[in-house]
């Protein structure tokens, strides 16, 4: 099995307040059916009211972020499937729930982990 980064940015969630609570319930509804089947990891949103830090070896904490991933938002799902195809379908799901494409990405297989 491998683990799959299931995501999207902020600004491709385009839904106006009176969609919020369905698109919620949706979404819910599809993390629901993943832990049901066993395939759940972790997710969740990036809480964008905390600003990053940069926290070097010697433990030097410093605002900001790579300045590549300084638009790092949106929501996330690690799911565990047997295929890039699982992955696909998943992603679909919370495509339709969320109402935004969802990028999929695969972890790196770790034998020690």
């Amino acid at each position: 099995m491998t683990k799959y980064l299931i995501s999207f940015p902020s600004f491709a969630m385009e839904v106006s307040p009176d969609e919020l609570p369905a698109v919620s319930d949706a979404s819910h509804a599809v993390v629901q059916e993943a832990k049901d089947a066993g395939v759940w990891v972790f997710g969740g949103g990036i809480d964008e009211s905390v600003p990053p830090v940069m926290v070097a070896a010697d433990g030097t904490v410093t605002p900001g972020t790579y300045p590549q991933t300084s638009r790092l938002d949106g929501g996330y799902a690690v799911l565990d499937l047997p295929s890039a195809e699982a992955a696909h379908a998943w992603a679909a799901k919370l495509a339709a729930a969320c109402r935004c494409a969802q990028e999929v990405r695969a972890f790196g297989y770790d034998p020690d982990s």
